[in-house]
C-alpha cells in the first residue's frame, strides 16, 4: 500500500488560514493596536457629538456648529494636539529605553518663558530690537531651542553617565522647571509676541489658507503612493513576501481619502467675520456677500506632521533608532554588541528636550503671552499619548504614528469634556484613568502575544 501525499501551495495554505477579517488584516497587514485606537477614536468622537447635540437640544445628523462633530471644532482640536504630539513623538523614544522624563510640561513652561523674555524683553531693551524686527522670533526660537537641548542633556547625563534612575531625575525636574519659570518674570505674564511668531501658534494668519492646503494634501497623497510602490520594490528586491495588489490599492485609498477629508475638514472652517471685514477693508474693497475665506490647515499641525515623518525616519530608517530599539529590548547584549548605551540615552534625552522647545514655541505663539503655568500636567498627556499609542513602559516596542494619533485621542478627551462643561477635577480623573486602562492593555497585548 503506498501513502499518497498532496502538498498544497504555501500561498493557498496561509489564505485559507483564519476567517474573512484575519485573512483581510494578514493581507493589508494592518496594526491591530492601530486599528483599536482609531476604533476608539471614532468612538469618543461620535459619543461626544451626539451628547452635545442632544444637550443643545438638536438633532446630531444636523450638525449644529456649536456641537462637537464641527470644522470649527476640529480644526480647533487639530492645533491644540499639536504640541503634545510633538512631544510625544520624543516620548515615544525615551520609553523605548525603558526611561521616563516626567519633566516635560514643567520644561516646556520654562521654555515659553525664556522664548518670551527674550523677545519681549532683553531683545528689545538690551539690543534695541522691537518686536516686529525681521531677526527677533528667530533668534528667541533659536534660544528656546538651545535651552532646550542644554536642558536634555544634563538631564540624559545625569541618568546615563551617573546611573540616577529617570524617575527620579525628570520629576526634580518637574518641580524645578517649574520653580525657575515663576523665577524668570516672578510670576508675571510677558506679552505679547511678536507678529511673526504668532503665526507658529495658528489662527487666520497661521494658516495656508484653501488652496495650498488642497495642494499640500495632493502632494501628501502622492508620496503616499510613492511610498507604496517604493516599499513594494523593496519587497521584491530581497524576495520578501508581497502584499496582494488590491491591498496596496486599499491602503493606498483609504490613506488618500482621509488625508483628502482632513484638508476638506480644514478649508470648510472660515475665518469670523470680523477679521474677513477688516481684511477687505485694508483692500480698500467692500465685503462681498457671503464672503468666506476659509483656514486650511493650521501651520503647527503642519509643524506636527513634519516632526511625525521625520522622526518617523529617525527611528525606523537610522543607525541611531536602531540602537534606541535594541537598547530598550535588551540593555544587556546591546552593551555587548558594542552600542554606546550611555551616549544613546544621552541623545535621547537631548532630543526631548529639542522637542520639547518645539512645542513650547507653538504653545506660546498660540497664547501669544508666556506665563509660568503654561504646559501644567502636560507630562501626564505626553505620556499617556505614547503609552495609548503602542509604547510598551517595559521598553523596546513604540511607533511614532501610535502616539501622535494617541495624542489626537487625549486631546479630543479634554476637549470633549471642555465643551460638556465637566469640571477640571473630572478631568484629570479621567485622564488618569484612561493612563492606567492603557497600560493594562498593554499588559494584556504583551501577555499575549508572548
Amino acid at each position: 500500500m503506498t501513502d499518497t501525499v498532496t502538498q498544497a501551495p504555501a500561498d493557498q495554505a496561509r489564505a485559507s488560514e483564519g476567517g474573512p477579517v484575519a485573512r483581510f488584516l494578514k493581507a493589508t497587514e494592518l496594526d491591530t493596536r492601530m486599528l483599536g485606537m482609531v476604533g476608539a477614536l471614532i468612538v469618543i468622537w461620535a459619543g461626544f457629538h451626539i451628547i452635545s447635540s442632544l444637550r443643545l437640544g438638536v438633532s446630531p445628523l444636523d450638525f449644529d456648529s456649536r456641537a462637537f462633530l464641527t470644522p470649527r471644532n476640529l480644526w480647533n482640536l487639530s492645533v491644540q494636539s499639536a504640541s503634545v504630539s510633538i512631544m510625544a513623538t520624543g516620548m515615544v523614544l525615551v520609553i523605548v529605553t525603558r526611561n521616563i522624563d516626567l519633566s516635560v510640561g514643567s520644561l516646556l513652561g520654562f521654555i515659553g518663558m525664556i522664548i518670551g523674555v527674550t523677545q519681549a524683553q532683553i531683545l528689545p531693551q538690551q539690543f534695541g530690537l522691537p518686536l516686529g524686527h525681521p531677526s527677533i522670533w528667530v533668534i528667541a526660537l533659536a534660544v528656546g531651542i538651545v535651552v532646550g537641548l542644554g536642558i536634555g542633556a544634563f538631564q540624559g547625563g545625569l541618568i546615563a553617565y551617573l546611573s540616577i534612575p529617570s524617575f527620579i531625575v525628570t520629576l526634580g525636574g518637574l518641580l524645578i522647571w517649574r520653580g525657575a519659570a515663576w523665577w524668570v518674570t516672578s510670576g508675571q505674564t510677558v506679552a505679547p509676541m511678536d507678529a511673526t511668531f504668532r503665526l507658529l501658534g495658528g489662527g487666520p494668519d497661521g494658516s495656508i489658507g484653501a488652496n495650498w492646503s488642497w495642494i499640500v494634501g495632493l502632494v501628501a497623497c502622492a508620496g503616499v503612493v510613492a511610498m507604496l510602490m517604493s516599499g513594494r520594490r523593496q519587497r521584491q528586491r530581497f524576495h520578501f513576501p508581497l502584499r496582494p495588489l488590491w491591498a496596496e490599492a486599499f491602503l493606498g485609498a483609504v490613506t488618500c481619502a482621509a488625508i483628502l477629508g482632513a484638508v476638506w475638514v480644514a478649508n470648510s472652517y472660515p475665518w469670523p467675520i470680523g477679521i474677513v471685514r477688516r481684511y477687505y477693508e485694508s483692500l480698500g474693497e467692500q465685503v462681498p456677500e457671503g464672503a468666506f475665506i476659509a483656514h486650511g490647515i493650521a501651520i503647527p499641525v503642519l509643524i506636527a506632521i513634519a516632526v511625525g515623518v521625520v522622526m518617523t525616519f529617525v527611528a525606523t530608517r537610522t543607525r541611531f533608532g536602531r540602537y534606541v530599539f535594541a537598547l530598550g529590548g535588551n540593555p544587556e547584549a546591546a552593551l555587548l554588541a558594542g552600542i554606546n548605551v550611555k551616549w544613546v540615552t544621552l541623545k535621547v534625552f537631548m532630543l526631548m528636550g529639542f522637542l520639547v522647545a518645539i512645542g513650547s514655541s507653538i504653545s506660546t505663539a498660540r497664547l501669544n503671552a508666556a506665563t509660568n503655568a503654561t504646559g501644567t500636567l502636560d507630562e501626564l498627556l505626553v505620556i499617556a499619548a505614547a503609552v495609548i499609542g503602542g509604547t510598551s513602559l517595559s521598553g523596546g516596542v513604540g511607533t511614532i504614528a501610535g502616539a501622535m494619533l494617541g495624542a489626537v485621542l487625549m486631546q479630543s478627551l479634554a476637549s470633549g469634556m471642555v465643551l460638556l462643561g465637566v469640571d477640571a477635577p473630572l478631568q484629570n480623573i479621567v485622564v488618569g484613568a484612561v493612563l492606567v486602562v492603557a497600560v493594562w492593555l498593554d499588559t494584556l497585548y504583551r501577555r499575549k502575544a508572548e
